[in-house]
């Protein structure tokens, strides 16, 4: 949430010379709506069991990089799926800046409400633990630009 996941994620495809897959972007394509007219028309259990059978799909295929939903590794079957298919990278950052980064962008049906910096601490707190748990790597991407957090990256997952 507001970390760089997809942008990280393209640069770190490109330089791996892997496909990209955005799962956010993806389950958008196939179902012709934005996340957050999923939501408002499906509701958020629907999403989830899109992203879900995204990720049953996704844990078969080799040679890309996944750009996960913030919420994918909060099922644990979705996590246990990667994890065991997939190097799984847990991109973080300070708090203020999440809630900078996500500030300016209004596509996240989760924080469209008016107590969004409570639902993003919230939402952080409770995601935290499950990350950490799956992750081989964290890395904190506050104050980096995205070719010094894939230089990193690229270190570490050799």
């Amino acid at each position: 949430m507001g970390v760089g996941k997809s942008t990280i994620g393209k640069l770190l495809a490109e330089k791996m010379n892997y496909g990209f897959i955005d799962m956010d972007e993806e389950i958008e394509r196939r179902e012709e709506k934005s996340i957050s007219e999923i939501f408002r028309i499906k509701g958020e259990s629907k999403f989830r069991i899109l992203e879900s059978d995204l990720v049953k799909e996704l844990s078969k295929r080799e040679k890309i990089v996944i750009a996960c939903g913030g919420g994918v590794i909060m099922d644990r079957t979705n996590a246990k799926l990667l994890s065991d298919s997939s190097k799984m990278v847990y991109l973080t950052a300070s708090i203020d800046e999440i809630i900078n980064r996500t500030s300016l962008n209004n596509n996240r049906p989760l924080l469209n409400v008016s107590n969004r910096v409570d639902i993003t601490l919230k939402l952080f707190e409770k995601r935290k633990p499950v990350y950490l748990c799956y992750a081989d790597v964290t890395l904190d991407t506050t104050g980096k630009t995205p070719n010094e957090i894939v230089s990193e990256l690229m270190e570490v997952i050799k």
